[in-house]
């Protein structure tokens, strides 16, 4: 929702559940303020692309940690969770490669993209908050949707939906890195596909899946901390958040996986460059003796002295089949060894 002016109320994208039922969307700060403060209500709230200045006076309303605050639009922050007392803070990434339309292969560089959403878990409200519209919240409310008792559960359970459409994302994420290593495989030992494009599409991929990496890995630890920190246990909460923890760990072990088989690509693909070297050096070798033979016995038999059928019909004869029998015999050796 677009900002009313610059220092005046920021227009929130919210929506308010009493006993379960939705009754209110876009609160205005005021009523977001006073909402908060209502144990009879949950509340979400999505703040996209605020000011410093703006957050801060929201965080201030809300009594919100000013270092969370501020961690919540720096840059380059890592996944994570935070306990504050009152509340608790995290930071998460949805990860998705580039359509295909936007890049010239999956391996193309730039083609992994990130998006970032913040989180404060206040006792009866969700605060989200995005620096980029790219990560779309339509898939996180159709997630609540989906089960409205399990919002009643309180912000928490809205937590756990939104985390777990970020988990879900990694997954996809992951299956098409998957696909585009198994694509790899197949043209690894394809002579006229694994060249310079090859080896960039390779390091590219193998970059990208880095940077995916630490998107999944400390996932782990930010769903572990929103565990440790709960204040009581609920039946329905624990156990889709031990599923939700579940996912991430297959996530973790998946990417570990895929950064091995991209290396293993990677180093296989030079292994196999230097094999094919190898391979022409002998080729080369062997041509080489083989043509050094004629060369030297016309040599011999083309010098300006006698020898042995000098000036006689059958020394020309005499150097032909020593030239087709030495060379016959050396091809058939090299042949043997699988030099030729």
């Amino acid at each position: 929702m677009p900002r009313s002016g610059q220092n005046g109320p920021v227009q929130l994208s919210s929506i308010v559940w009493r006993q379960g039922a939705v009754t209110e969307h876009d609160l205005t700060e005021e009523r977001l303020t006073a909402l908060v403060k209502d144990a009879d209500v949950l509340v979400w709230v999505d703040v996209l692309d605020p000011t410093p200045a703006e957050l801060a006076r929201i965080g201030a309303e809300l009594g919100l940690d000013p270092n969370a605050v501020e961690d919540a639009l720096a840059e380059h922050e890592r996944p994570k969770a935070t306990h504050h007392g009152t509340h608790e803070f995290f930071v998460a990434y949805g990860a998705r490669l580039a359509p295909a339309g936007d890049r010239a292969s999956l391996g193309a560089l730039g083609a992994l993209e990130k998006t970032r959403v913040s989180g404060f878990i206040l006792p009866t409200a969700l605060l989200t908050v995005r620096t980029t519209p790219a990560f779309d919240m339509e898939p996180v409310k159709a997630r609540w949707r989906e089960d409205p008792g399990f919002a009643a559960l309180g912000p928490r359970a809205l937590t756990h939906g939104l985390l777990d459409v970020l988990v879900d994302g990694h997954f996809a994420t992951i299956q098409e890195v998957d696909d585009a290593l198994e694509q790899m495989e197949d043209t690894l030992f394809a002579e006229a596909h694994t060249g310079h494009a090859f080896q960039r599409e390779v390091y590219a991929l193998r970059k990208d899946l880095v940077g995916l990496r630490r998107v999944v890995l400390p996932m782990r630890e930010l769903v572990n901390t929103l565990l440790r920190h709960r204040k009581e246990g609920v039946p329905e909460l624990d156990s889709a958040y031990d599923d939700l923890y579940d996912h991430v760990m297959r996530a973790s072990e998946w990417t570990e996986s895929l950064r091995d088989m991209v290396t293993t690509v990677f180093e296989t693909n030079l292994s196999l460059q230097d094999a094919r070297l190898n391979t022409v050096m002998r080729q080369l070798a062997a041509w080489a003796a083989i043509i050094a033979v004629p060369t030297a016995i016309t040599g011999w038999f083309g010098q300006n002295l006698p020898y042995w059928g000098f000036s006689r019909p059958w020394g020309v004869w005499l150097s032909v089949g020593l030239i087709a029998v030495v060379s016959g015999v050396l091809y058939w050796a090299f042949r043997r060894r699988d030099w030729l």
